[in-house]
């Protein structure tokens, strides 16, 4: 199945190189690119892409901004291009509910990696910043955290898979860990999410820090 991907970042020249490293998978097609928030949120309405690549810092509309709307509007998924030095940058994306994070300095590698991890429905955080990002964003900066009846909803099993998020698994280490087909520790992430009503696997993971999970 083809990944099709909308590029926002305001650099042309570090724009081009990602559509030009995105277009060198041959799973992946680049179907527009935008060079502000706005711009990103508008070919999101008309192209419906399975993921935006998103820059935090752009004109216009910052790329926090236009995630919120992305995710708002069900238009796509969200992968976020950051750097160590943007922090509340990424706590408001978190927030916005973006699926994924990586470091602008990743290599193509990592790029395409990332980019068919969030496409298939999972989360993403650059291993260098997950502990840090996760932390710090649980503790000062917390998550609406559900209120209790939605968290006592949760079945066994979903506490379970809950915990498993919140150690960054993915669906295939959680079927591993809990011994279940992948199948199916995808629809209990799905339903916990619905209960808990959040937007992304990454703030469920931020929610099963807050409970020790």
């Amino acid at each position: 199945m083809t990944i099709r991907v909308v590029v926002a970042e305001d650099q042309s020249a570090v724009r081009s190189g990602l559509v030009l490293i995105l277009r060198s998978a041959g799973d992946i097609e680049v179907v527009g690119e935008a060079a502000d928030g706005e711009e990103a949120v508008r070919l999101a309405r008309e192209l419906r892409p399975d993921l935006v690549l998103m820059d935090v810092q752009m004109p216009r509309l910052d790329g926090v901004s236009a995630t919120r709307q992305v995710v708002a509007e069900g238009l796509a998924d969200v992968l976020v291009l950051t750097t160590f030095d943007l922090d509340e940058y990424v706590f408001g994306a978190l927030r916005a509910g973006a699926a994924g994070f990586l470091l602008k300095d990743a290599d193509a590698a990592e790029l395409i990696g990332a980019v068919r991890t969030v496409a298939r429905g999972e989360g993403l955080i650059a291993p260098a910043v997950t502990r840090r990002l996760i932390a710090e964003f649980a503790a000062p900066r917390p998550v609406r955290v559900p209120v209790p009846a939605a968290v006592d909803s949760l079945t066994r099993r979903e506490r379970e898979v809950l915990g498993c998020l919140g150690e960054g698994l993915s669906n295939a280490e959680i079927a591993a860990c809990l011994e279940m087909a992948e199948a199916t520790a995808k629809t209990h992430v799905s339903r916990l999410l619905a209960k808990l009503e959040l937007r992304s696997r990454l703030q469920a993971a931020v929610l099963a820090q807050e409970l020790g999970l």
